[in-house]
This record gives structure tokens, sequence and C-alpha cells, in this order.
């Protein structure tokens, strides 16, 4: 009986999180839409689009219908031997993307923006030639995301310290790894971020990956200070969620798709974790949601495992089911809204489409080790949930074992189909 009580608070708490979802989106749907914003690009389009400066945007190659993308640090992109080790892996498997960090946990931008905001805050490192990267990828017809850490950065918190989240007594604030963090509330970093995916989408990028949308979670929280967030009135939820509204209106034009990066816990949890981030929210201005459902980072008791770690297919299989759930009641609610709101037909037309899922699956040992078959069992898993975006696999060595992909000739005995 109280396991059958718990399940019925669980869809309780959904529900409520769903009826506070509905407020987001009546609001989202009656708040004038961005002139500049055009309608998000169809996923198998290509070729080039305008700008908001009026400049055409990078051609770019057809997208695959499905990602499967491995995940590369900047120092492994700038090192030729890498790159070669990378390409080898994509040619002889299913892979058909990749991931580039061209802003990580540092805050450095390591590659030549010409963006004016972007020199003032003093970021720049040019470790790549992001443009002549892309094309590498391109030639091979290989997908190119460029992952953008956002609020977690060290060099604006330091640089900036007007920007920078501080501790009870004033000092710079640092999470566990001894990083700083900015105000995820700030303005100006939002209208920063957005520069800096403008420029890595000229570069020809296919799509801009956020990461670290969310407040600080790990570390000494007590008392924290910032400089335009008031923990006192204001909602951790409502400031991400206007976040996510600013850098996907402001990014359209570019063409390139949009995803974002949330907690795994986003797809089984009915509040924001404390830092911000719903899964419903991110899915109304997003093409694509990326959830890190990483095994290793639940913790004990999930789903009644002593080590959640060890139990790969389970955990992913729970959290994607449980999280394409949620979308498809979410789309429902949407569709209800949108009849609600519309004031004809045509914006029926124009109603919010909402995010994809595509996971983060791990490729590391944490927890317990992670062989082929582990890997193997997490892809399993997203299929078998629903998923039908793809997914990308996260190694820190961005190091991956071929046995963990599929490597089946396609029918005329050529490399794998990446379409």
């Amino acid at each position: 009986m109280s396991a059958r009580r718990a399940l019925t608070a669980r869809f309780g708490g959904l529900l409520a999180l769903l009826l506070a979802s509905a407020m987001v989106l009546a609001d989202a749907l009656t708040a004038p839409r961005p002139e500049a914003a055009p309608d998000r690009p169809p996923a198998a389009a290509g070729g080039a689009t305008v700008s908001d400066t009026g400049s055409a945007a990078p051609r770019r190659p057809a997208r695959p219908e499905v990602i499967k993308a491995i995940y590369l640090t900047s120092w492994s992109a700038a090192t030729p031997a890498r790159v070669a080790r990378a390409l080898d892996l994509i040619e002889r498997t299913e892979l058909n993307a990749v991931v580039i960090d061209v802003k990580d946990y540092t805050g450095n931008v390591v590659f030549r923006t010409g963006d004016p905001l972007v020199a003032r805050m003093g970021s720049e490192i040019p470790r790549l030639d992001l443009a002549a990267l892309v094309r590498t990828f391109h030639e091979r017809a290989i997908y190119v995301v460029v992952r953008i850490a956002a609020f977690q950065d060290h060099h604006l918190a330091t640089a900036r310290p007007d920007l920078a989240v501080r501790d009870a007594a004033g000092r710079l604030w640092r999470d566990r790894q001894g990083l700083g963090w900015v105000d995820p509330a700030s303005g100006e970093v939002w209208a920063y971020l957005a520069a800096v995916g403008k420029a890595a989408a000229a570069a020809g990028a296919d799509e801009l990956n956020f990461d670290y949308l969310r407040f600080p979670s790990d570390g000494n929280l007590e008392g924290l200070r910032y400089p335009f967030f008031d923990p006192w009135t204001g909602s951790r939820r409502r400031t991400i969620r206007r976040f996510f509204e600013v850098l996907t209106g402001a990014l359209r034009p570019t063409g390139a798709v949009l995803s974002a990066d949330l907690f795994g816990l986003v797809t089984v949890t009915d509040h924001d974790l404390g830092i911000g981030q719903v899964l419903e929210d991110a899915l109304l201005y997003f093409d694509y949601v990326a959830p890190m459902v990483y095994p290793s980072h639940y913790a004990r008791g999930f789903l009644t495992f002593r080590n959640p770690a060890a139990h790969p297919y389970e955990v992913v299989h729970y959290s994607m089911r449980t999280a394409e759930e949620r979308r498809r009641r979410f789309a429902h609610l949407v569709s209800a809204l949108t009849a609600e709101t519309a004031a004809d037909a045509s914006d029926r037309e124009t109603a919010p489409v909402l995010a994809r899922l595509r996971p983060w699956l791990q490729a590391f040992d944490l927890g317990a080790p992670y062989p082929p078959p582990a890997v193997r069992a997490q892809i399993r898993a997203v299929y078998d949930a629903g998923g039908s975006s793809g997914w990308y696999l996260w190694s820190p060595l961005n190091t991956y074992d071929q046995e963990a992909l599929r490597t089946e000739a396609a029918a005329d005995g050529s490399r794998p189909a990446r379409r």
C-alpha cells in the first residue's frame, strides 16, 4: 500500500507541475512574438538562411533525422591526431555527429568571434579555427554541435566581479570544482551568451547546445548573494524560463538548431530542483532537450536500486519513458490552450512546436564500470522508451569504444548509413 500511495502522490505532483506549466504556456501564447525570430527550421532542412544582420548564414548539409554523437573537448578538437581518430570512428560506425566545446567550464571562448561584446569580456582564446574545423566534418557529412557552458563561467566571474555570484561573506563563490559562477538573472550575461552562439552559427555549426542553464547547486549554498537575482522575491524557475525565451529569440535567425542540457532528474521530478530547471519550460523554447541521464548521477534508492549506476538500462529507460510521457501530456495541453487562445485559424497554425528529447548517455566509469555492453544498454533503453531523435555520448577523456556502437554495413556494402 505504501508503494501505491507513493505512486499516487508522484502523479499528483506531476499533475500540479503540468498545471503550473499551463500558466507558463498561457503567458507564452499571449506574449507578442519577436518579429526577428522566424519559425524553427525543419529537422531535415539544409541551405542558407538570413541572419538578423541581413547577411546569409552558412549553407549547411542536410540534417540527419537521428543524431548519434560523441563529445570532444576543445583540446581534442585542436589536436589533429584526435580529430583523425574521431573521424575514423565515425566513418566505421553508426555515429554521424560530434559535439565540440567552444565555451567550457573555464569560461574561455576558444575561437575568434569577431563580436565586440565578447572582445570586451576578454574571454577569447583562439584555440580553434572553428569555421575550418566545421568544414572538415561537413566534408564527411558529419553534423556539428557546439557546446556552450552558460552560467558556470570562472573567467567572467573573475574578470567581471559585478556579475559574479558571491558567498555569504561577499567573496567570489566557488563550486566544489573551485569554479566561479555568474548571476543567471543578468541580462548582460544573456546577451553575451547569445553573441557567442551567433558567432558559432556564423562559423557553420549546425547546432548550438547550451549547458549549465541553471542556478548553482554544487557547493555551500548558504547565504549566496546575487547582483541581480533576489532570492527572497524572485523565482528561479521564472528566471531560467525568461532566459530560455530571450536566448532562443535572439538565436532563431541564425538558422542553427538549438538544444538545452538539463539535469537527468528533471525527467522524474515535479519541481525545479532548486536550480530553476523544469522539463516543460525547456520544451517550449528549444528544438531539442538533452537530459543528462547518467545512471551514476542518480542517488542510492532510485528505483529501489542500491547502486543505480549498476543498472544502466533500467535507469535510462525509466527516465526517458517518463520524460516522453510528460512531453506527450504537455503536447496535449499545448494543443488545448492554443485552441482556446487562438483568435483565428492562422493563430492555431503558429502554435509552439515542442522540443524533442535527445539525452546525454554515460560513456565513462563512475559508480560502476561502463564497458561497451553498459553503453549499448543505455542506447537500447532510449529507443525502447520511444526516443527517436538520437543521443549524445559523454566521455570526459573523449575515449569511445567501437564495440559499443553498431558497425553493420549498409545494404550496398558501404559504411553504415548516417541519415
